[in-house]
């Protein structure tokens, strides 16, 4: 089957939430990690492997075409359409129709998430969609949802105005779109998503890829910093604990006290060896005596209190601990091989989960990190952490790592 080939990035409009910036600069040119936002979001559908970019202009729209020309440079083909400011999203893509491909990917200019291209691909061609949108589950109430969708992903509701009862889940872009819905978009001043979608989620052709990962935004200042955060460069690393960090203790036994915490052999150096390459360390753990009633919370700190001890009389450090205290039979979101601790993370710190990696000595460690999108790596007896470490930053020292 044909591969997708194409991305349409809606980029025309004034951006009044972002003034003063947009009193002289378009939206998607606001700096985040020492280049414009569009330029993230023009290199990530390079790396989906799509070849051409048409870039929806309206506003300012020399500064974008200056800037990024031809896109040689980053990796892709860009094509230009330019109407006028006060055009609305569909009036851009009615005008742009000719030159779309029968399915392209539609983004937003303000909005970056690192969805799993392969699997949003793989999920428009199993459900018949002639649409799919990426969905932020939105569990956190980060913002304010848009739509209502089935376990199977279907829409049952769209609604732009976000006043719905039962909705669960944003829109964030990232949509696969067949080019025949554009056929019947009228030629007056609308919006796409508000005069399509309702109509594609009653005909049962609307479809929501669901992510976890919080998606960041320069559409307002009130996201500007989480932004800024999440494109810094800043490295993070996920480690388990038993077995990775410290002697395993028998099956159905526990680290109940600081003293049956026993470092393995060249593990604490490797963490400060993390440290000293920039990295920021942290710890994912399922901790079932917890449930069990075979320790507590309390104890639990204690033992990792002195986990930090000892890394602070070598100068290293774990950022933080996260664990889950839920038995087998709970049904947590956070428990290994789940990823709920690594999207408790991604949150808190503002991480591209797709840039960290994630090791452990479990088969369930790399589930769950896979699951996230780390990259993994699994130690052993004979591949401890010491020397998954030192592969790991040899790896990224050399000149094509990293």
């Amino acid at each position: 089957m044909k591969t997708i080939d194409q991305a349409v990035i809606l980029a025309g409009g004034y951006g009044k939430r972002l003034q003063p910036f947009t009193d002289t600069n378009p939206k998607p040119m606001y700096p985040a990690g020492g280049k414009p936002f569009l330029e993230h979001l023009i290199r990530q559908v390079a790396s989906f492997g799509i070849e051409e970019a048409v870039l929806l202009l309206g506003y300012l729209p020399e500064k974008i075409m200056e800037y990024f020309g031809d896109g040689t440079k980053f990796g892709v083909r860009l094509t230009y359409s330019v109407t006028p400011v006060e055009y609305e999203t569909g009036l851009r893509l009615r005008h742009a129709k000719e030159l779309l491909s029968d399915t392209f990917l539609l983004l937003y200019c303000d909005n970056y998430c690192p969805v799993d291209f392969p699997k949003l691909v793989q999920f428009f061609r199993d459900s018949g969609a002639l649409c799919a949108v990426t969905a932020y589950k939105n569990e956190d109430h980060y913002t304010k949802s848009n739509l209502k969708a089935d376990a199977d992903g279907l829409v049952e509701i769209y609604d732009k105005k976000r006043t719905s009862s039962g909705l669960q889940g944003v829109d964030i872009g990232y949509a696969l779109v067949k080019r025949c819905v554009l056929d019947s978009l009228p030629a007056y001043n609308h919006n796409f998503e508000a005069a399509v979608y309702p109509t594609l989620a009653r005909e049962k052709k609307l479809y929501a890829f669901r992510t976890e990962h919080r998606y960041y935004s320069v559409g307002s200042w009130e996201r500007i910093a989480l932004t800024e955060q999440f494109f810094s460069g800043q490295k993070y690393i996920f480690l388990d604990r038993d077995g990775t960090l410290n002697v395993r203790p028998p099956r159905a036994c526990y680290v109940e006290r600081p003293q049956d915490f026993v470092w393995l052999a060249g593990a604490k150096e490797a963490v400060k060896q993390l440290n000293d390459a920039g990295y920021r360390v942290l710890v994912v753990s399922n901790q079932p005596g917890i449930a069990r009633g075979r320790m507590t919370e309390e104890m639990l700190l204690a033992v990792h209190q002195k986990m930090h001890r000892d890394l602070a009389e070598i100068g290293a450090c774990i950022e933080k601990v996260y664990y889950c205290p839920h038995n087998w039979g709970e049904g947590c979101a956070c428990r290994k091989p789940k990823p709920g601790m690594f999207y408790q993370a991604q949150k808190e710190y503002s991480l591209n989960l797709t840039q960290c990696v994630m090791i452990g000595d479990d088969e369930r460690d790399m589930q769950a990190g896979k699951a996230a999108g780390c990259r993994c790596i699994q130690v052993s007896e004979d591949y401890p952490l010491s020397e998954a470490v030192k592969q790991l930053l040899q790896t990224a020292d050399a000149p094509d790592g990293g």
